[in-house]
């Protein structure tokens, strides 16, 4: 049983850098989330036509509203849109985050909880996945493979975080469009939205699966063990 066992282990560094790999995909496709505002995208009722429009997307910390010129309604939009449409394009942060500016449709549309909770969330998330990056970079410079849990671990929460913070985002998008205080009647989540989804399923995945590799191997099959055993008389 013993080679068997030493083989298996040889090859413990190449899966470690092959999960870790797709962990930095995960930990990329989560700053880009958290750094852009196309999480979900809002847009008024549209009653007539030839007349421009204001649509808006946002992300954790910034909402940009865009005026859309609508020439004629499409068969699939109801409202205003698509945004990639040309437009004048505004930005700005929520108002919670930058203290001393206002503008109405914050006032309105913006559940302040909502938005801080989610972005609150979002930079634990990408706190958890710093610190998993270096206790790996350090476990593959000293040769210290117990670093690797702690690693595992803090992937795992960056994942959850992530997605918590991805449900917060849905109440806060759920909450404007049934709010009778806002304008917008149509939503949709955008690639943003998708990023942190995405994020999610890679840390979760792949920090279960380091934190597997990291585990001390069990024998995989019951007569491995039976064969190391002495044969009884």
């Amino acid at each position: 049983g013993a080679p068997v066992r030493s083989g298996m282990d040889e090859n413990k560094p190449l899966k470690v850098r092959l999960t870790f790999s797709v962990i930095l995909v995960g930990v990329s496709l989560l700053f880009a989330a958290v750094v852009t505002d196309h999480w979900a995208v809002l847009s008024p009722k549209v009653e007539e036509y030839n007349t421009t429009c204001e649509a808006a997307h946002f992300g954790l910390w910034r909402l940009c509203t865009k005026r859309i010129f609508m020439r004629e309604q499409s068969p699939k939009e109801k409202g205003c849109g698509p945004i990639s449409l040309p437009g004048e394009h505004n930005c700005s942060y929520f108002k919670h985050f930058t203290p001393g500016q206002s503008s109405e449709i914050f006032e309105v549309t913006t559940q302040k909880e909502y938005s801080i909770s989610a972005a609150a969330i979002a930079i634990f998330s990408v706190g958890f996945a710093i610190i998993g990056t270096i206790c790996v970079l350090l476990s593959f410079r000293k040769k210290k493979d117990y670093l690797l849990k702690p690693a595992s671990m803090f992937y795992t929460f960056a994942g959850l975080c992530i997605i918590i913070s991805v449900e917060v985002m849905r109440q806060s998008v759920k909450r404007m469009i049934d709010s009778e205080e806002t304008v917008w009647i149509e939503y949709s989540y955008s690639w943003s939205f998708a990023c942190a989804c995405a994020a999610f399923v890679l840390l979760f995945v792949c920090g279960i699966a380091l934190l597997l590799i990291a585990l001390p191997r069990f024998p995989q099959n019951p007569w491995e063990t039976c064969m190391d055993a002495e044969p009884e008389h």
